[in-house]
């Protein structure tokens, strides 16, 4: 149990009367990317910031690698929405970057060369190595996305948590952040991300949590994403794109991404 990346125990989430997350477990495998799932308002992105402490939770226990989050936080990484930030703050891409080394440089000390470097290099993973001068506001929504990305990379975390990273980005982001997903799998890494569409579910990510308030199920994907997992998660009126669903994520069908 000590090295299981995240574990969530009977977490409840409430804004003000309204309960959004309602007696949620989670366990996350290590060296795997898993996507959360669920329909709008079922507290996917909720999930994360409570485990993460960012909005406070009812009730309920959360463990990284084992240990209370501030005992092993250089281990853990988070990409945020990239609507929650204000992109009008005048830093350049490096800057950007730069931040996710912080706890390594030390608040009051100097960013000196080689953290410079150091996030040079994160941006040329994800394909912004010409961007390192420009500053956010002039960049692409996709671009800003992989700006975020280089952030978390930086890091060289064990647990890489992210929030729809694929929303609203270009062929051009999504086949980085792909790429991305696949590099740390290799290093042994541990992904959780939240995920908004279901058909790329099973061609990009190991495993799948299906949530709605509570999760329904998870492991991996070809096990979660059945036409009666689905349906419980999203009604009946899914009826149709879970039959489909289960039909791509048989073994010997195609994967939906053509990974």
């Amino acid at each position: 149990m000590s090295e299981i990346p995240l574990h969530i125990r009977d977490l409840n989430v409430a804004y003000g009367k309204k309960l959004v997350l309602w007696d949620a477990n989670l366990t996350v495998a290590s060296g795997r990317a898993t996507a959360i799932v669920g329909p709008n308002g079922a507290g996917k992105s909720t999930l994360l910031k409570a485990a993460l402490g960012l909005i406070p939770a009812a009730s309920g226990e959360v463990r990284f690698f084992g240990q209370p989050l501030g005992r092993v936080r250089r281990r853990v990484a988070y990409v945020p929405q990239r609507e929650s930030v204000d992109w009008d703050f005048p830093v350049n891409a490096r800057d950007v970057v730069t931040m996710g080394l912080y706890r390594r440089i030390g608040w009051i000390r100097p960013v000196r060369a080689k953290h410079r470097r150091l996030a040079e290099e994160a941006l040329a993973d994800v394909g912004l190595g010409d961007f390192a001068n420009r500053q956010i506001s002039q960049l692409s929504g996709g671009q800003q996305q992989r700006v975020f990305l280089a952030r978390a990379l930086v890091q060289r975390a064990d647990l890489y948590l992210m929030d729809e990273p694929f929303a609203s980005v270009d062929a051009a982001t999504e086949a980085a952040i792909l790429e991305t997903l696949d590099k740390l799998r290799a290093e042994g890494r541990s992904i959780v991300c939240v995920h908004h569409d279901l058909e790329t579910v099973a061609g990009a990510f190991d495993e799948a949590v299906l949530l709605n308030m509570r999760v329904v199920a998870q492991g991996p994907c070809a096990d979660v994403l059945s036409p009666e997992n689905l349906r419980k998660t999203y009604g009946a009126r899914l009826s149709l794109l879970s039959d489909a669903m289960h039909d791509l994520t048989r073994p010997h069908g195609p994967g939906p991404t053509g990974r």
